[in-house]
């Protein structure tokens, strides 16, 4: 998931958590999140606004790892959070061991209708500018 600006800069800082598929650690996750951007809102003054977005995906893509990804799988199961700040952009990569999928075949609900599940994705599309799906080559998917 991408926070971009217009322009490509340089990276300032990038950090790693791995945590057990259990969504009891997502407040570990929202702060470890904001330990990670506190310092820099000061620096980046387009950082402090999205700071909220960026949170909320990044909660939402966890969320949505240990729920669906991982639903079948152990709470052992590890899932690895990738946060890259560039002076010009935001990068949140979450890696996971579920099952491929496609998440262009995830239908996006219509608007005044009511439904069990679909709206992650539907949420991360409109908090980021870019978010991508990728398999990597240790069976992994990475948004």
């Amino acid at each position: 998931m991408l926070k971009r600006q217009p322009n490509l800069g340089q990276m300032i800082r990038r950090d790693r958590l791995i945590v057990q598929s259990n969504i009891s650690v997502l407040t570990q996750v929202q702060e470890w999140f904001e330990q990670f951007c506190a310092r820099y809102t000061t620096q980046l003054f387009w950082l402090k606004p999205q700071l909220y977005p960026l949170s909320l995906a990044l909660t939402e893509g966890f969320s949505n790892a240990v729920r669906h990804a991982h639903h079948d799988l152990p709470i052992e199961t590890q899932i690895e959070i990738d946060l890259a700040l560039w002076d010009d952009r935001f990068e949140i990569r979450i890696w996971d061991h579920g099952k491929p999928f496609d998440p262009n075949q995830i239908e996006e609900p219509k608007p005044g209708t009511l439904r069990q599940g679909g709206y992650g994705w539907f949420l991360l599309r409109r908090l980021a500018d870019q978010v991508l799906y990728e398999r990597d080559g240790d069976d992994r998917n990475c948004l």
